[in-house]
């Protein structure tokens, strides 16, 4: 069984790694299509027809871009799509979602102080709000609101602030965050795959029949873009906040990821305003500041779960609390690790247990037994630079009772 634990670690780390390296290629080619048409030069008579151009120097060598507003007269045989990025952002995201959160629900996904649910009521909730969030966007894109971007924004930003206290109301901190993220990229990703994509698809197939596409299709490309453009930001800082406990355990979470999407939203708008050369916005960085600030005063909360949680063990956990030498192992956590992972952390340079792990209870270090195994026991990894000196024996006892508790499970015990 221990075996099948330590490939799930591996397998886990190959699709982070997945989602991290198509993630930069799907930002990084955004990004940079989004500085390059705000700077395209359109007030020069082209005689290629194009709607602007731009020159720009890049290892050494020069490039000559040209934008055309609909197509050239010819489409050209080697037309690069870029859509891959976006699509396979979203699978490795999802996969990696499935790895962690549903298959780990008991400890990540499923909260039993915030609402005691039972894992496949959990991953059902997740399943139907990534696609309630998309389904309600899309409506709202196509109806009047629409034309009106201004307007549509300030309602989806109002959703956004529902959704982030809705997440704080049925999971984990940590799960709640993450999937405010999860519902955004999922928007983004079913923009290019569902309406962007098409779209162009449409405009293209015109062109090669001859006919004159319709405008209508650009703007509502266009649309979806700026949204995207706008959502990059934040998402990214959800993605990452599991690693923040600070952002994610306290009782205003779902008041700093609301923060986190304005902020998105004025950085943007000072990169967007330079790459247009409309002048530097400098109040951005101001407004920036001060939503950065609000989210610190806000992470100051008491972390949610303080007390003695050993009544809401889930059914999972028992085991591990059940298992020979427990007791043993509960006394090495207490005196190596829980100066660090406790609600009020006693070790100089933390004022939150990392990443939010308390281990300051017996029950919290039997839902936490996975972790305890992987990190104490199978590697070295905690404690870091082994601080407490931890001794090799205690590692070694730390493993056996994993793979107890393990066995007695696989073997029906108790």
């Amino acid at each position: 069984m221990q075996d099948w634990i330590i490939m799930g670690e591996w397998l886990e780390f190959a699709v982070r790694w997945l989602h991290v390296i198509t993630a930069i290629a799907w930002i990084g080619s955004s990004f940079y299509f989004i500085a390059l048409d705000l700077g395209l030069h359109r007030d020069r008579r082209l005689e290629s027809g194009a709607d602007g151009e731009q020159w720009q120097v890049h290892g050494g060598g020069f490039y000559h871009i040209q934008k055309y507003l609909v197509a050239p007269e010819r489409m050209p045989d080697d037309l690069v799509w870029f859509k891959w990025e976006s699509y396979s952002t979203w699978l490795s995201g999802f996969a990696l979602l499935v790895l962690v959160y549903y298959l780990g629900a008991d400890l990540y996904l499923i909260d039993p102080q915030v609402r005691a649910l039972a894992p496949w009521q959990a991953i059902a909730i997740s399943l139907a709000s990534l696609a309630a969030g998309w389904v309600l966007y899309d409506r709202l894109c196509r109806s009047r609101l629409g034309h009106h971007p201004t307007a549509l924004m300030v309602v989806l930003y109002v959703i956004l602030v529902a959704l982030a206290w809705f997440y704080t109301q049925v999971f984990s901190g940590r799960a709640a965050l993450l999937h405010l993220g999860a519902v955004t990229a999922t928007i983004m990703s079913a923009n290019v795959f569902m309406v962007i994509i098409p779209n162009q698809k449409i405009v293209v197939a015109d062109l090669i029949a001859g006919r004159r596409p319709d405008p209508e299709y650009g703007r509502i490309a266009k649309l979806r873009s700026t949204h995207n453009n706008y959502l990059t930001l934040p998402v990214i800082f959800m993605m990452l906040s599991n690693h923040y406990p600070l952002a994610f355990a306290t009782e205003y979470n779902w008041i700093i990821a609301s923060l986190v999407f304005l902020m998105g939203v004025t950085i943007r708008h000072w990169f967007n305003t330079r790459h247009a050369r409309k002048g530097s916005p400098t109040w951005t960085w101001f407004v920036t500041a001060l939503l950065f600030l609000a989210l610190i005063w806000l992470s100051t909360a008491l972390l949610r779960g303080s007390g003695d949680d050993s009544a809401a063990i889930p059914g999972s956990a028992l085991r591990f609390a059940a298992a020979p030498q427990f007791e043993d192992v509960e006394s090495i956590v207490l005196g190596r690790c829980s100066m660090c992972h406790a609600a009020e952390p006693v070790q100089e340079g933390f004022v939150a247990p990392p990443r939010g792990v308390m281990l300051d209870t017996p029950a919290r270090i039997a839902i936490h037994a996975r972790e305890i195994y992987l990190q104490a026991g199978v590697t070295h990894a905690m404690p870091p630079a082994n601080i407490s000196f931890i001794e090799p024996e205690e590692r070694a006892l730390i493993r056996d009772w994993y793979r107890a508790a393990i066995a007695r499970d696989s073997a029906g015990g108790a």
